[in-house]
């Protein structure tokens, strides 16, 4: 299920662009998420004090593949970790995000920019709260979007079930995953959700 590729997108504008997004453990980011995350950063730099690094949620992916990149910004490196949507998302539990959705009790995935608030010990355990930087997501303090760690994320729930179990809305990752994200991650940076074509 994990694979290794890269991607060289040489010519770009953006260093984040220029330099080759490799990883040793999961796909590249898609071009076209990756500029759509980078023109986002640039929009709400103002807002994103910390933008050595950000995350890209490609969930025009199955949640059975790694599809929650952290990108540094200046080397183009990529480290990919699973994350479920919410089940709003994927009423039918195929393992696609069908629709995103910002309003409240939509238990749903929103699309946009999210810019990372602090961490917090909760009901899931460690998480990091979110603020949502777009008219797609500004609901997310409301609706209390935040990542967090989950028991139905995991490498071994992909491989036995082809997908993984799903959230209320939030980022949720897998408890393996879960420490070097938050480590990585920390506040003031961004998360960009997105997609780039809809499932087949």
């Amino acid at each position: 299920m994990l694979v290794s590729s890269a991607c060289g997108l040489a010519g770009a504008a953006h260093p984040a662009l220029a330099a080759p997004l490799s990883s040793s453990a999961a796909p590249s980011i898609a071009p076209g998420l990756l500029r759509q995350a980078l023109a986002e950063l640039d929009r709400h730099g103002a807002q994103i004090p910390n933008r050595d690094l950000i995350a890209i949620a490609d969930f025009s992916q199955p949640s059975c593949l790694p599809r929650f990149h952290l990108l540094d910004v200046a080397s183009g490196r990529v480290a990919s970790h699973l994350v479920a949507h919410g089940r709003g998302s994927d009423p039918r539990h195929t393992g696609w995000l069908e629709r995103f959705s910002n309003e409240p009790g939509s238990y749903a995935t929103s699309a946009g920019a999210y810019r990372t608030d602090g961490f917090y010990t909760g009901a899931h355990g460690r998480s990091i709260r979110l603020s949502g930087l777009d008219p797609s997501n500004d609901n997310a303090e409301h609706r209390a979007i935040v990542v967090h760690g989950a028991w139905y994320v995991s490498e071994a729930m992909a491989a036995s079930h082809g997908v993984l179990g799903r959230s209320e809305g939030c980022f949720a990752l897998s408890t393996a995953s879960l420490d070097s994200v938050m480590e990585r991650m920390g506040p003031g940076r961004m998360i960009y959700a997105g997609r780039v074509a809809a499932p087949a």
